[in-house]
């Protein structure tokens, strides 16, 4: 089955439903070459994936022993990577993506982000910090300086669009205010604990297409997931009986039919599968309020680590 899509407001075409390519804190290397090739053969043509995954060459091995296999075109298949927050200098950002482009074997990106708005100071570390443990943060960057290097990516036609990940409200207006090639996607977590309604709205208003990171409210330990797990509430789960299908399909069909595109991880193949079956079946608007009704503001990936820069983004809860 393939996936819906849906057009960016420069005419591109977006999956509604790609492969998300994070690893884990553990990976076991060639899983995710594994993965990106099921998932190709089971129809997927978005891959979502990022430099600080560290897993950028097997993505780009497994999308281009499909290309050679003839299972596929380089067009066909929509690929998005991330710019990190040690690359965030203006300097940086074309070496970061050369990088990527030369990692994955590829000549472009169809969708390159930034990854987070807290920049990082330079260094070879995902995460630098100093002898007190401390993360030494870049605060002084202006996101406008990085932003006219992003444009002369898609201007060199190294990439075809840009976009923003894990902002608030304030600094999608500043990209908007201080562009002259706009933001296209702006990818951010959502799902039922976390419907971020007034954000998802904020974006679609002013054109700016949403993808969800993190659909099935898996986070990190430090987030104090509640209880029970989303893809265990009753709700959910009688939902999932009523259609028939797995409790991941609800979630995700729960974002689709707002129009927002979303990126699940797996590395199994039933799984996969599963993931992109979501077009065949409709919420009714009563049971899309209800899952909405169960949102708790809680975050799965709340990046604490960034917490003590200026520029991190969920001190507030704008909903």
């Amino acid at each position: 089955m393939a996936a819906q899509t849906a057009t960016l407001s420069n005419g591109v075409k977006i999956p509604l439903i790609g492969l998300g390519t994070w690893p884990g804190w553990e990976p076991e290397r060639g899983a995710i070459t594994k993965s990106v090739k099921a998932a190709i053969d089971l129809g997927y043509r978005h891959i979502d994936t990022a430099f600080a995954y560290l897993i950028e060459d097997e993505v780009g091995e497994a999308i281009n022993s499909k290309i050679k296999e003839g299972k596929i075109k380089r067009e066909d298949v929509f690929v998005t990577s991330k710019l990190w927050q040690t690359c965030m200098a203006p300097e940086d950002v074309r070496p970061a993506l050369l990088n990527t482009l030369k990692d994955m074997q590829l000549d472009y990106l169809d969708l390159y982000l930034v990854h987070k708005p807290a920049p990082y100071q330079k260094s070879k570390d995902l995460i630098p910090k100093n002898d007190k443990g401390e993360v030494l943060f870049n605060d002084d960057l202006d996101h406008a300086a990085t932003w006219k290097e992003m444009e002369k990516l898609v201007d060199d036609g190294l990439v075809k669009s840009i976009g923003i990940s894990n902002c608030n409200h304030h600094q999608v207006q500043y990209y908007l205010d201080n562009c002259r090639i706009k933001p296209v996607v702006h990818q951010f977590e959502i799902h039922p604990y976390l419907t971020s309604t007034k954000l998802v709205e904020y974006c679609q208003s002013r054109g700016i297409h949403v993808t969800a990171s993190s659909p099935f409210g898996s986070g990190a330990p430090e987030a104090n997931p509640p209880d029970p797990s989303l893809m265990k509430h009753p709700k959910v789960v009688s939902l999932a009986e009523r259609y028939k299908k797995s409790t991941g399909q609800i979630l995700l069909r729960f974002l689709v039919q707002q129009g927002i595109s979303a990126v699940p991880k797996s590395v199994t193949p039933s799984r996969i599968k599963d993931n992109i079956e979501v077009f065949d079946f409709t919420l009714t608007d009563g049971e899309m309020k209800e899952l909405k009704s169960l949102n708790l503001n809680w975050r799965a990936h709340p990046h604490l680590w960034d917490r003590p820069s200026r520029h991190y983004p969920f001190n507030e809860v704008y909903d």
